[in-house]
């Protein structure tokens, strides 16, 4: 893979999956509920949620491995009804890797090519490209029990990068590495997608990595995706509780609708004040009440005589050190829980004590309002 930073690859209009209406019943129960999703050529595409929301049952009929119940898939404008796996333009990256333990790398590489026929001089030259993509130039002879985890997951995107797929589907690939190898992976494969520039859908339950790598997030719960949008509108404005919830800590407020006028909204609380708010698209008035999320590093503590146009007062419950950061829990007159605040430990809040007062300055284009 590339040492050095590759500019952003456009984004090409050209649709590569199409997926309509697709639905997923084993006897009563339903994995995929109407599922529909356009995913573009060239695209980092992330299907995130929980544990059995739906998203490797999706990734498995866009694969082959399993059919739909209702509704179609199509790649490159063409329906995959009755296509096999081992003859659609695609190729997966499981969480296992499932390298062959008797091959070496250059093995275990040219292993699809066999079928291909390509003759020994072009099969070399591909497995030594592939190689290079991942950064394993040199090391074609390795046995496969002398790799480390990462240059395992080399070999496995390798393997189906060398099948020149026009979608690479990655199945929840970097889980079963260390924190820091895992983060350098996540940088890495977005550099590789980059570079060979097809699409890859990745399933994920990491919702940082999700947002590290991807074009475009499908958020999905209960077999249905909730929302469809880029990492920074999702985590910015989420379209639910539901999606703010799981997309890193977001403090929830309570607040009582003044007034409804288009597409905006404006409330009282008794922690923030009046406050005017775009409303999300899945928002329905419920009664007089709603629900107002402000992320965590959106509050900043005021420190000595600094002030703010908009600040709320408290006194911090709890303190909590992650070394580069710290998260203060602060309570607030009116609100019924304590909010959680986010700082960087370069300005003193790890020395902030418990039973302290702080100010909390934040922006009100920061509160977003959220569908229940």
């Amino acid at each position: 893979m590339p040492d050095l930073p590759l500019p952003e690859r456009p984004l090409s209009d050209r649709t590569m999956i199409e997926i309509s209406h697709v639905s997923r019943s084993y006897g009563a129960f339903k994995a995929l509920d109407d599922a529909s999703l356009t995913i573009r050529e060239g695209e980092f595409f992330s299907l995130l949620g929980p544990s059995g929301c739906g998203k490797t049952t999706l990734l498995r009929m866009i694969a082959g491995f399993d059919n739909p119940t209702t509704g179609t898939i199509a790649i490159d404008g063409q329906p995959m009804e009755g296509i096999p796996a081992n003859r659609r333009p695609t190729n997966m990256v499981f969480q296992s890797y499932a390298i062959f333990p008797h091959l070496n790398v250059e093995q275990n590489v040219a292993y699809g090519l066999k079928r291909l026929k390509l003759g020994a001089t072009e099969e070399r030259r591909r497995v030594e490209e592939a190689l290079a993509q991942v950064s394993l130039t040199g090391l074609g002879k390795r046995g496969a029990n002398e790799l480390s985890g990462g240059q395992r997951q080399r070999v496995a995107l390798a393997r189906a990068l060398v099948m020149r797929p026009k979608v690479l589907l990655l199945d929840e690939p970097l889980s079963a590495l260390d924190k820091k190898l895992r983060e350098q992976m996540q940088v890495e494969l977005r550099r590789l997608q980059q570079a060979v520039g097809i699409t890859f859908i990745l399933v994920t339950h990491d919702q940082y990595e999700a947002l590290a790598m991807s074009d475009r997030i499908a958020v999905m719960f209960g077999g249905r995706i909730t929302q469809v949008a880029s990492p920074k509108e999702i985590y910015q404005r989420p379209v639910n509780r539901q999606v703010a919830d799981f997309l890193g800590g977001m403090n929830f407020v309570k607040a009582e609708i003044v007034e409804e006028n288009g597409a905006s909204i404006v409330v009282d609380t008794l922690g923030f004040g009046r406050v005017r708010t775009d409303k999300p698209p899945a928002f329905t008035r419920n009664g007089g009440s709603a629900t107002l999320g402000i992320r965590p590093e959106r509050l900043r503590v005021l420190w000595d005589d600094a002030t703010s146009k908009f600040e709320v007062a408290g006194r911090v419950v709890e303190r909590h050190y992650f070394g580069e950061i710290t998260h203060l829990i602060v309570e607030i007159p009116g609100l019924e829980k304590p909010l959680s605040v986010t700082e960087t430990n370069d300005f003193g809040a790890d020395d902030i004590p418990v039973g302290s007062a702080v100010r909390l300055a934040y922006d009100p284009d920061a509160l977003v309002a959220l569908a229940d």
